[in-house]
């Protein structure tokens, strides 16, 4: 029986340690520009915003940040239609994210009226370099 027990606690203790090893990996091998984007602003004053995208807004704080910080996409490059739907839906596919169709529509909805609120330069000089 403890020998048992014993070899449980090795056994839990080596899982420990690997997944230490590998988040530290995981960690050191994040790209640069998206560990830049980690580092900035976490939160959007959304106090202006429409109620619906005050609430779709919590959506996607509550669900973004399951995976990773919501600076990764608050400060990020995407601000066209087509760059959210594409990453949203990746992100929708990523296990455990909890991001369901509906929740998924509902943050790109917040994340396209966002990018052309608060990222509007941005927004129109992408606009322009696809016409």
């Amino acid at each position: 029986m403890k020998s048992t027990l014993s070899l449980l606690a090795t056994g839990a203790t080596l899982i420990v340690l690997l997944a230490t090893w590998f988040d530290a990996r995981v960690q050191n091998t994040l790209d640069p520009r998206i560990a830049a984007y980690d580092k900035g602003a976490a939160t959007i004053d959304v106090s202006k915003y429409p109620a619906d995208m005050q609430a779709r807004y919590k959506l996607f704080s509550s669900r973004c940040s399951k995976c990773h910080t919501p600076a990764r996409a608050i400060n990020c490059e995407f601000a066209l239609e087509d760059e959210w739907e594409r990453y949203v839906k990746r992100m929708m596919r990523k296990p455990g994210s909890g991001i369901s169709a509906a929740d998924g529509k509902e943050i790109y909805e917040f994340l396209a009226f966002d990018s052309k609120t608060r990222k509007k330069a941005l927004y129109e000089k992408k606009l322009k370099e696809i016409k």
